[in-house]
């Protein structure tokens, strides 16, 4: 369950009463750089056959899951490999792999040089199919939650609606084989996320901690049909860190749960390459200085971030 400091919010508020939904979710926001809402409205069955895909995938050997490495990518797209990826600053690395599916664009489209074409595994069979749902699913709650930070943030409510069309977004399937020790590797490094915001289905196992300002790690999982959403590094530059990116972690199971794999399967909801992530002025202030006087198109900061992270 969740803790009390991430009660969840009903997206079906955003319906009847729009106005509180924005500031339930900006509260959390501001506080938190976190929220959970609930009754999102996603068919279970459909997530179901994508955790079903994901754990058939990551069951194939160590060479098939190899062949869909892509050389040169920085892990946009296919398969990255166990013990890759690296937190920002971290010694370590993660206890992770994944597979990254990306948007589905025409070959002459203007961002297809940012933006590579998707691979797909031959098995299992509804992979394609399954992952491309879930990807236009969590999108379109993403949109939704970005109207009710406009509101939040007195911007016109379609304020995000340019900005995230044909957003570099990426769809990550992950796992976390089973881990029979404390550390000092860990599945996730504190981290903070890149993008604009994430949206996380619960995961079967525990583990997803956010470092609070006051009151140090606190566990959140969200209940069955919610989702945790958070701020990322372009949405906070954008706001001045007035909707703060928290930092945050995945740490090894409890001793009686060292035998399970954990799976997950974060929406990083990109802007579009172009956008330009220059500080909101209705956030910046006498007693609140612009920290990111420079502006900085939202590809050249991702690929500042991915040199971070060791995806080059």
């Amino acid at each position: 369950m969740t803790t009390p400091a991430f009660e969840p919010v009903s997206l079906r508020l955003d319906e009847t009463q729009p106005a509180a939904f924005a500031a339930g979710l900006g509260a959390s926001f501001e506080r938190h750089g976190f929220a959970v809402i609930s009754d999102h409205g996603l068919d279970q069955a459909r997530i179901d056959a994508v955790l079903a895909d994901v754990k058939a995938f990551f069951a194939l050997t160590e060479a098939e899951k190899r062949r869909y490495l892509i050389d040169g990518g920085k892990g946009q797209r296919g398969y990255t490999a166990f013990g890759v990826e690296v937190a920002k600053g971290a010694t370590h690395s993660d206890l992770k792999e994944f597979w990254h599916v990306g948007r589905e664009l025409p070959e002459d489209h203007p961002f297809r040089k940012d933006m590579p074409a998707n691979i797909w595994p031959e098995t299992p069979p509804g992979f394609r199919e399954h992952a491309l749902w879930l990807f236009d699913a969590l999108e379109t709650v993403g949109g939704r939650v970005l109207r009710a930070i406009a509101r939040h943030l007195h911007l016109a409510e379609d304020y995000f609606v340019g900005p995230i069309t044909d957003g570099n977004s990426v769809l990550r399937l992950l796992h976390y084989p089973p881990a029979d020790f404390d550390g000092p590797h860990i599945r996730a490094g504190a981290h903070e996320d890149i993008n604009a915001i994430t949206l996380l289905l619960g995961a079967e196992e525990a583990g997803l901690e956010v470092r609070d300002r006051d009151e140090g790690w606190l566990a959140i999982s969200p209940p069955p049909g919610a989702l945790v959403i958070n701020i990322g590094d372009m949405l906070a530059r954008l706001t001045n860190d007035t909707l703060p990116s928290t930092t945050h972690r995945v740490v090894n199971p409890a001793p009686e749960r060292r035998g399970a794999a954990r799976y997950s399967t974060p929406f990083f909801l990109h802007f579009r390459p172009d956008f330009l992530i220059e500080t909101l002025p209705g956030c910046v202030g006498p007693d609140r200085p612009n920290r990111y006087p420079e502006p900085i198109t939202a590809h050249a900061f991702l690929q500042r971030r991915l040199a971070e992270i060791g995806l080059t």
